[in-house]
């Protein structure tokens, strides 16, 4: 069976990080914590995992920090995760599994991260990250923010999952400031760097920023297929944060160059439809999700809600508008098998029943 190093970057993660490495410690064969500048007992708490804590001064690089905790690892594949990450019992069981019948001629596996939850726990928002890495020189962390490893040698996905449980953010400048910092030295940002400021902008509502960073982004035409694809979804919340709808739906459209529709850019557009009171139009464009196959293997975002939960509850709205009861509850009751205790399912049930 192979061996693991998880290979962490932590700093003033008191709250959480007991957490993660206890979640992680009976998976692992050795923990490698590197500390960037903790104030608080962020290190204490890592050396009740493991002896090897180390030291590195932050330099605003992501990547360079990832490197070298990944330095210290001596096991055959190297393993990350964020300190406000957890592995859940159930993908615990799973890990081990995986890792017992790990084939010797796997170099990436790639795992699920689950990020944001519904009402009963089940992730919404997910994608697949290359997690564990074989010790090679192709292991190699790159970008000072929002930093990445390609995938090389032979790739597996596994449907093991890893929850992120994000802690308070303290600081939602951070990544943007990084940005900022790279641009002022004058540093020339590729097409990943481009797409995640022009994101980050985005998250601060720069929107007209971030409107021409993506408009960048796009017009050189050297960004990853998927990047390209969310990179129209955001650019069109954007246009419409500017009240500028009709480029917003144009933005959208435009995804369809790059690959197939994704049910996510399809509610988008249904949402444009169905603000604008055209119903008819919106139902086209749920419906059209519900159809769109799932790519989740593919390395961009999935919004869960967007399979199947999302679409069937817009068309309960749009059929009672226009005034047709039963397909309405019909696609009610669908969005309800999918999240019982969905306050907007529930709301509805006693609305058909008569109730206020």
């Amino acid at each position: 069976m192979p061996t693991i190093s998880l290979c962490m970057i932590v700093k003033n993660e008191e709250e959480v990080l007991a957490r993660c490495l206890e979640s992680a410690k009976d998976l692992v064969d050795e923990i490698i914590i590197v500390d960037t500048g903790s104030t608080d007992k962020t290190k204490e708490i890592a050396a009740r995992f493991t002896e090897q804590v180390y030291d590195f001064e932050w330099i605003d690089h992501f990547a360079a920090a990832r490197n070298f905790a990944f330095s210290k690892g001596t096991s055959d594949y190297l393993m990350w995760l964020d300190a406000d990450d957890i592995i859940l019992p159930d993908d615990a069981k799973a890990f081990l599994e995986l890792k017992e019948s790990l084939a010797q001629d796997v170099d990436t596996v790639m795992l699920k991260y689950n990020i944001a939850f519904d009402e009963q726990g089940k992730p919404t928002f997910s994608y697949y990250r290359e997690r564990i890495l074989r010790r090679c020189p192709r292991a190699h962390w790159e970008g000072a923010v929002h930093e990445v490893i390609t995938p090389f040698g032979k790739i597996l996905h596994s449907p093991v999952g890893i929850t992120h449980k994000r802690k308070a953010v303290t600081d939602p400048q951070r990544n943007l400031r990084l940005f900022e910092r790279l641009v002022e030295r004058g540093e020339t940002l590729g097409p990943r760097e481009q797409f995640y400021y022009a994101r980050e902008l985005f998250y601060n509502a720069r929107y007209q920023d971030a409107v021409d960073l993506f408009e960048k982004f796009l017009s050189e035409g050297r960004g990853w297929v998927e990047n390209n694809i969310e990179a129209c979804r955001v650019l069109g919340q954007c246009l419409n944060a500017l009240g500028r709808q009709g480029e917003a739906l144009q933005a959208l459209l435009r995804s369809f160059q790059y690959d197939s529709p994704r049910a996510e850019l399809c509610c988008e557009i249904g949402a444009h439809y169905f603000t604008a009171q055209q119903y008819e139009q919106a139902i086209h464009w749920y419906q059209s999700a519900l159809q769109c196959p799932r790519k989740d293997t593919g390395g961009g975002f999935t919004l869960e809600d967007c399979h199947g939960y999302l679409p069937h509850l817009q068309l309960c709205v749009c059929y009672d508008r226009l005034g047709q009861r039963s397909q309405a509850i019909a696609h009610n009751e669908e969005a309800g098998k999918l999240r019982p205790q969905s306050p907007a399912y529930l709301h509805n049930v006693k609305y058909f029943a008569g109730e206020k």
